[in-house]
């Protein structure tokens, strides 16, 4: 077969997921700060994470090339320290950022047959692989709630590598770690200007999924003969899989 590995993104390509990072959510996390003697209001608490990831991002560099991503529990830790809670900060930045997490999601679930689908295309052969724009403190419990890490062969989180897509510096992580051939990847996910055109810059072969967290008004996928290019309306895995497979298989 020509192509050997898949590479899917997890939001909005498997998994449907809304998250409100309200005024509320804000008032819970300055609370659990509190309860720990840093104090913040919840304004302050929000205006001081914002502060710091900028100073992270602009330190680490971002431009076409270049997208950084910071852990979160990382940020909150620096929080801790800053108003004098030095014992114990780290485990405290990480229990933050899980609750904040957990209070902003609305719901998080699987879209339909997702699963079903994954087993069937390992089963037919095909490896599969996660790369995701997304926070290792978060998402590892996520995929364990869901039941997605037992039909994978790897995982790869941006949070892990300090860049996300479209970073090709991200790609080449998994494409290297795991000795990929490029020309035999296929990347799947539903943002255009993240998943497939890190993807393409690289040569891979993209499927695109237009799902409902798919960002609007992005601009058409441009062709491109060395990386060929398919599209899919909709999230439902029963009607995407046997599509995908005769786009793998003819």
């Amino acid at each position: 077969m020509k192509y050997t590995d898949l590479i899917f993104d997890l939001y909005g390509t498997l998994v449907d997921i809304h998250t409100e990072e309200d005024a509320l959510v804000w008032e819970k996390t300055a609370l659990y700060f509190g309860y720990y003697g840093a104090h913040y209001s919840p304004e302050s608490l929000q205006q001081a994470f914002q502060s710091a990831l900028k100073k992270r991002e602009a330190k680490a560099g971002q431009s076409y090339e270049c997208f950084p991503d910071i852990p979160f529990e990382e940020v909150m830790t620096e929080l801790f320290l800053a108003a004098g809670v030095t014992e114990n900060a780290d485990s405290l930045g990480i229990n933050a950022a899980q609750l904040f997490r957990i209070s902003s999601t609305e719901y998080i679930r699987l879209y339909p047959h997702a699963l079903e689908a994954l087993a069937a295309l390992r089963k037919r052969g095909y490896r599969l692989w996660l790369l995701s724009n997304a926070q290792k403190i978060f998402t590892a419990y996520e995929l364990n709630h869901l039941g997605l890490g037992a039909q994978l062969d790897g995982i790869f989180l941006s949070s892990d590598y300090r860049c996300r897509k479209p970073d090709t510096r991200f790609y080449r992580a998994l494409v290297e770690e795991k000795g990929l051939d490029i020309s035999r990847c296929m990347m799947i996910g539903n943002d255009r200007e993240t998943d497939i055109a890190g993807a393409k810059a690289l040569g891979m072969g993209t499927v695109y999924m237009h799902t409902g967290l798919t960002p609007g008004h992005q601009a058409p996928a441009v062709p491109d003969a060395k990386a060929p290019h398919y599209e899919f309306e909709g999230d439902d895995w029963s009607r995407l899989l046997p599509w995908l497979l005769n786009i793998l298989e003819s």
